[in-house]
């Protein structure tokens, strides 16, 4: 479990960019963290990840202090930042994927970089160089490393901002399977339809949290994004409607592309009942 609490930040020479952030993030959630640029998302992910030093209140995980327990942190939490050509150092896949890694045995690193290139479908490109691959794919990579170092916690950072459409529907489809595998995931993004794949949504205004919605409330709740500046999500808009015409949907359970499936069999079910 991950608990931030009375969180406090400012950057040198500025005004405060996190005020008072108190949030729990269950083992197994997928969280998304949304808001206007410059509400401090990405500045409160990188305090999670211990990438940025705290300066005053707590965040733990799994009961170990983000302000002590550095080097354990961040064997635990991994970070994906949006975009990979930065986070790049080696062309050759193998090379960049291992480099982490090196203090194990040969054995164990073929298993992890194996086990972790399939998990995000790019095992076939194990021996290539990366200036070769779309941006998409260099993306696929990067969680393919972090994955590598076998964390229980990932952060993803906008990782799909600078990504195509295809690019998108591969990376959710990647954050879901790995739900079902048990890492709890922390969604920091800027694009509404991936609220969709979290449990649980926050809502940074100002560099503070400003509302909390559960996966099964945004139908009820979407004015709440709107006041905060947050585009409702397509397919949210659409079951919106839906209900307006009396004709619901319980979206908890579907996943994006799940649930643009549902929508068209809803329509063709009623549509054949006039």
């Amino acid at each position: 479990m991950i608990k931030v609490e009375n969180v406090y930040f400012k950057y040198k020479n500025s005004d405060s960019v996190l005020k008072n952030i108190n949030f729990t993030v269950n083992d197994g959630e997928i969280i998304s963290i949304v808001g206007k640029n410059g509400s401090g998302k990405s500045t409160l992910g990188r305090l999670i990840a211990g990438i940025t030093k705290l300066k005053k209140g707590s965040i733990t995980i799994d009961d170990m202090s983000t302000s002590k327990d550095i080097k354990t942190i961040r064997e635990k939490v991994g970070i994906v930042f949006q975009n990979p050509e930065n986070q790049i150092i080696f062309n050759n896949i193998y090379d960049e994927l291992s480099f982490s890694l090196k203090n194990l045995d040969t054995a164990e690193i073929e298993n992890r970089i194996t086990t972790s290139l399939k998990q995000v479908d790019m095992y076939e490109f194990k021996d290539k160089d990366l200036y070769t691959l779309s941006l998409g794919q260099k993306q696929r990579i990067m969680i393919a490393e972090i994955l590598a170092k076998n964390p229980k916690y990932i952060i993803l950072d906008e990782p799909t901002t600078m990504i195509d459409s295809y690019g998108k529907e591969k990376i959710h489809d990647i954050i879901l399977d790995l739900k079902q595998k048990g890492y709890t995931i922390i969604c920091i993004t800027n694009l509404s339809d991936e609220i969709l794949l979290a449990d649980r949504t926050l809502i940074l205004d100002n560099g503070e949290v400003v509302a909390e919605i559960k996966k099964e409330e945004l139908i009820d709740k979407y004015t709440i994004l709107e006041k905060y500046g947050i585009k409702i999500p397509t397919l949210l808009s659409i079951i919106i409607k839906l209900k307006a015409e009396g004709i619901s949907m319980n979206i908890k359970d579907f996943s994006v592309t799940s649930l643009t499936t549902a929508i068209k069999e809803k329509l063709e079910t009623e549509r054949k009942s006039i």
